[in-house]
C-alpha cells in the first residue's frame, strides 16, 4: 500500500526525466504495453460491432453496410489524430527543454481545435449522409443498413475525438497505464452494450451504434478528468483556452502525417469500394470487412509500439541524446515488424476461421478467405513502414511523415487499382494490396537510412523541425 501511494504521490516531472534516464528497452516495453493494450481495445470497438451484427442480423447485406461507413469512421480517427498526435509530439518536445507554461498552453489550444472540428464533422455528414455513402461504395442494398448505423453513431464522432486526441497526450506527459485504463473501461462497456441492444433488446444496427455512443462517452469523460486532477504532469488552466496561432500551426504541422494516413485510408475505401462492387457485388465488399477487421489487431498493435515510442523519441530528441534515439528505433522497428510477420503468416494461411468470425453465408465466406489468401501476402512488411513514418513524425519532421503516409495508399495503391483490375477483376483488386506494401516499405527503408546519415552528420546544430 505505501508503495501505491509512492507512486500516485511522485513528482509529476519525475516521470518526464525518467525518459531521458531509465535504460531503453524497459522504458519502450513500460510505455508501449498499456498503449498497445489501450489501442488494441479501441480496436475491439469496431471488431466488437462486425462479429456482433453478422451474427445477430440474418441479412449478409448488413455486413457490407458496415464496410461502407468504414471512410467515415477512419475520417473521424483523421482528425482525432491531426490534433491528438500533433499535440503529443509538441509537449513531448517542449517538455524536453523543460517548458512546461509552453506544453499547457498547447493542451488548452488543442481541447477547443477538437471540440469544434469535431462538431462540424458531425454536422456535415448528417447532411449529407446519403450521397457520402453512395460516393463511398454503397449499393441499393446496403445502403439502409449503412444509412441507420451512421445516424445513430455520428453523435459520438466528438467523443471518438477527444478519446483519441488526449489518450496520445496523456502517454506523452508519463501516463501511460492512465491511458491505457480509460480505453480498457470503453471497450469493456461496448462488448456488454453491444450484445445485449442486438440478442437481448433487439434493436437491430442501431444497438450497435448507441453502445458504441455511450462507451465513448464514458471514456472521453475520463480521459477529460485526468487533465483536472493534481497529479496530473499538466492540468487545464484558465488562461490557456484562447486560440495561439503558432501553437495552432504547429501541432497541424505535425499531426498532419497520421490524418493525411487516415484520410488517405478513407479515400483508398472508397475506391476500392466502388471497385469492389464492380468487380465482385456486395459479397466482395463483405470479404474486405473481414480483411480490414483482422489486420486492425495487428496494425493496432503496432500503433500502441509507435506511441509508446514517441514520448521516448521526442523527450530525447529534444534533449539532444541520440544514443537513446538509435536505440529505441531499433527496438520498436523490429517489434513491429515481427506483430506484423505473425498476422501475414495467420491471415494467409488459417483464412476460413477468420472468416466465420464476421460472417454467416457461405458464398461471403469464400469469397473472404481468397481476399485474406492474397492481401497478406505483403502484409509482414507493414509493421517497419509505419514506425519509419512514426519516427519522422516523433521528432517532428512532419513533411517526412506526410510523404511516407501517402505512399502506400495513395502514390502506389491508387494507380494499382485502375491497372490491375481491368486485367484480373476481383484478384486485380486484391492483388493491389501486397504490390502497394512491397513499393511502400522501399521508400521507407530508402528514406529513414538517409534521415540517420543526416541527423549523424548534424548533430551539433540538430533541431527540431525538418
Amino acid at each position: 500500500m505505501a508503495l501505491a501511494t509512492h507512486k500516485r504521490t511522485a513528482d509529476p516531472m519525475e516521470r518526464l526525466r525518467e525518459l531521458a534516464t531509465a535504460p531503453v528497452g524497459k522504458l519502450l516495453l513500460r510505455y508501449s504495453t498499456p498503449a498497445i493494450i489501450g489501442t488494441v481495445v479501441t480496436a475491439l470497438y469496431n471488431i466488437i460491432d462486425s462479429v456482433v451484427i453478422g451474427h445477430a442480423i440474418d441479412d449478409p447485406n448488413v455486413v457490407s453496410g458496415i464496410a461502407v461507413t468504414f471512410p467515415v469512421m477512419n475520417l473521424a480517427t483523421a482528425l482525432g489524430m491531426l490534433i491528438g498526435a500533433g499535440a503529443a509530439t509538441r509537449i513531448s518536445i517542449v517538455m524536453g527543454q523543460n517548458d512546461k507554461k509552453q506544453a499547457e498552453l498547447i493542451l488548452g489550444n488543442s481541447i477547443l481545435l477538437t471540440l469544434i472540428i469535431g462538431a462540424l464533422y458531425m454536422s456535415a455528414f448528417a447532411i449529407w449522409i446519403d450521397p457520402l455513402l453512395h460516393l463511398f461504395g454503397a449499393s441499393a442494398n446496403s445502403l439502409p443498413y449503412a444509412r441507420e448505423f451512421l445516424l445513430w453513431v455520428l453523435p459520438g464522432m466528438v467523443l471518438i475525438n477527444v478519446t483519441f486526441s488526449y489518450n496520445n497526450v496523456m502517454r506523452a506527459t508519463g501516463y501511460p497505464g492512465r491511458a491505457m485504463a480509460t480505453n480498457l473501461i470503453g471497450a469493456g462497456l461496448n462488448a456488454i452494450l453491444a450484445p445485449l441492444f442486438l440478442f437481448v433488446f433487439h434493436w437491430g444496427i442501431r444497438g450497435a451504434a448507441i453502445a458504441t455512443d455511450i462507451s465513448m462517452a464514458v471514456t472521453a469523460f475520463f480521459v477529460m478528468a485526468h487533465f483536472f486532477r493534481k497529479d496530473s504532469t499538466l492540468r487545464f488552466r484558465r488562461g490557456t483556452f484562447h486560440f495561439v496561432w503558432p501553437v495552432i500551426r504547429a501541432v497541424l504541422y505535425i499531426g498532419m502525417a497520421p490524418f493525411l494516413i487516415n484520410v488517405a485510408n478513407a479515400v483508398i475505401n472508397a475506391i476500392i469500394n466502388t471497385s469492389l462492387l464492380s468487380y465482385g457485388g456486395d459479397n466482395a465488399i463483405a470479404a474486405v470487412v473481414v480483411f480490414n477487421r483482422f489486420v486492425t489487431i495487428f496494425i493496432f498493435i503496432v500503433i500502441g509500439i509507435c506511441q509508446g515510442m514517441q514520448p521516448i523519441l521526442g523527450y530525447n530528441y529534444g534533449a539532444r541524446r541520440l544514443d537513446r534515439l538509435w536505440r529505441t528505433l531499433a527496438l520498436a522497428g523490429g517489434s513491429a515488424l515481427a506483430v506484423t510477420t505473425v498476422g501475414a503468416v495467420v491471415g494467409h494461411f488459417a483464412p476460413k476461421p477468420i472468416a466465420q468470425m464476421f460472417m454467416q453465408d457461405e458464398q461471403q465466406i469464400e469469397c473472404a478467405i481468397n481476399c485474406l489468401r492474397i492481401t497478406t501476402l505483403g502484409f509482414w512488411m507493414v509493421g517497419f513502414q509505419i514506425v519509419a513514418t512514426n519516427f519522422f513524425q516523433s521528432l517532428g519532421m512532419a513533411g517526412k511523415a506526410v510523404f511516407l503516409s501517402l505512399t502506400r495508399q495513395i502514390i502506389f495503391m491508387i494507380p494499382l487499382l485502375y491497372i490491375l483490375p481491368p486485367l484480373y477483376q476481383l484478384n486485380g483488386v486484391w492483388s493491389c494490396f501486397p504490390l502497394s506494401d512491397v513499393a511502400a516499405t522501399i521508400i521507407a527503408s530508402l528514406m529513414l537510412m538517409w534521415q540517420i546519415k543526416r541527423i549523424k552528420s548534424a548533430t551539433s546544430t540538430l533541431t527540431p523541425h525538418d
